[in-house]
């Protein structure tokens, strides 16, 4: 069959690609491999009852599928090229800004509407976080939660599927540069196409390596962020996350000078599982409805590792951390913050009398057996550098469930266009390597979908 278009991902890059291609140019023929599930699939077996941890499933509904590893993270939109990505790099501040806005309308005109708006501009927090050698990023963040997030997917999705042709359950194993184009290989058949935008996040950050080899695309190492996903009674960051909901924050430890910063914030939210490549990781997302709000809230501490000579797998170290926290606690493993600092293995009892009741039904263990000193040295001082701004964090009960690690792409070579060294391919999103949020990966495919449209 042959296409026009054809997206291979189904996360944020690739949505946002179909939707302005199909406003732009009605009567492309257009369509998008998706490895995952469609939307309403998309069901985590875990339910705490009778599946309490991850059984490893072929398709993790959590990382990919209609909305991609985005669709159950939360919904926070951060619009902002303080983080998130290098998009700006490639197209300009101005631009990269112009375009994250430009999805905040489309987002809010397809369920988002009455969402909130958060800001850090003109923050009090600011100033008490450089008192404590702490730096707030700047940011406008709008949160959809998990909840609003999927109606907004679905609504897209609707929209789109009566002019684009879907392919769920269908990963694309090769790509080869054909006459005139493309050609796309799947299991049972092959697919051509004039444009090709691979969209593929960071779940396809293995097979978009071996894509940039088979073609000698060139790409540049990225790093790779490691640590522990914290949760703490959601009452001791309730003054931050009230006013300014997500915020991020970054500290220099004193001994490496390494940054370790806050990511992913979710008030009132729950710690869950993700899968990458057969790998259990921990994460953590929210919801909109107060009803389905916790006591607790969650948030990464990271830190950021980036490797050169003779050493360029980032992912792979990242990789093997992973490996052995899951070797060791069967999956994610949980520790009180009291326990770790003082060398000691957290057990049942002690979590369960805590004053922190865990949203995740993780193994006790002990994460100074899997995390690096440097790192985790890193993280506890961030722990007592936040309590200086949050009383409360350093709590003996507070939780940390590890690893949590980010997984970045290889930085694919792509121009100001977002395309490759072949006129027509275009790489964006996450698994561009290029961009690290919901916001980024999605202006990256409606400015693909601009050039495409152009031409």
């Amino acid at each position: 069959m042959k296409y026009d278009v054809i997206i291979v991902g189904a996360g944020p890059g690739g949505i946002f690609t179909a939707y302005e291609l199909v406003e732009k140019k009605e009567n492309l023929k257009i369509a998008v491999f998706e490895a995952g599930h469609a939307l309403e699939k998309r069901r985590c077996p875990i339910d705490g009852d009778k599946v309490k941890s991850c059984i490893k499933c072929k398709s993790c509904a959590i990382m990919s599928g209609f909305g991609g590893a985005g669709a159950f993270s939360d919904g926070k939109y951060n619009i902002t090229n303080d983080f998130g990505g290098t998009l700006y790099e490639h197209i300009g501040k101005t631009k990269a800004l112009e375009l994250m806005q430009y999805v905040d309308e489309i987002n809010m005109a397809y369920g988002g509407e009455g969402t909130k708006m958060y800001t850090t501009a003109g923050s009090k927090f600011d100033k008490l976080c450089m008192q404590n050698q702490l730096k707030l990023l700047s940011a406008s963040v709008r949160h959809l939660g998990t909840d609003i997030n999927y109606v907004v997917l679905e609504n897209l999705y609707n929209k789109l599927k009566e002019k684009v042709d879907f392919f769920f359950d269908c990963p694309v194993e090769k790509l080869e540069v054909a006459d005139g184009g493309y050609k796309v290989f799947t299991k049972d058949a092959a697919y051509e196409c004039e444009q090709c935008v691979i969209s593929v996040g960071r779940s396809g950050s293995k097979w978009m390596e071996t894509v940039c080899e088979d073609l000698d695309i060139p790409t540049k190492s990225n790093r790779v962020d490691i640590g522990v996903r914290v949760e703490i009674p959601a009452v001791i960051f309730s003054h931050l996350t009230d006013e300014l909901y997500e915020s991020k924050i970054v500290y220099r430890t004193e001994k490496f000078e390494d940054r370790v910063r806050t990511f992913c914030m979710n008030p009132h939210g729950v710690v869950v599982n993700e899968n990458t490549n057969g790998i259990v990781t921990v994460n953590g997302h929210s919801y909109e409805d107060p009803e389905l709000h916790t006591e607790n809230t969650n948030f990464a501490l990271l830190v950021a590792k980036h490797f050169s000579e003779p050493f360029k797998d980032s992912n792979g170290y990242g990789e093997s951390i992973a490996r052995l926290s899951n070797m060791l606690g069967g999956g994610v493993i949980v520790q009180r913050f009291g326990d770790l600092v003082r060398g000691r293995r957290s057990n049942a009892n002690r979590i369960e009398e805590g004053l922190v009741h865990p949203t995740l039904a993780a193994t006790p263990g002990d994460l100074s057996l899997v995390l690096p000193k440097r790192i985790l040295d890193g993280i506890i001082e961030m722990i007592y550098a936040l309590d200086k701004i949050a009383p409360g964090t350093a709590n003996d009960d507070t939780l940390l469930y590890g690893v949590e690690v980010k997984f970045y792409n290889m930085e694919v070579d792509i121009d100001e266009n977002l395309e490759t060294r072949y006129p027509g391919l275009y790489v964006i999103g996450d698994g561009s390597g290029v961009t690290h949020s919901l916001s980024h990966a999605s202006a990256s495919g409606v400015y693909v979908a601009r050039q495409i449209a152009d031409k």
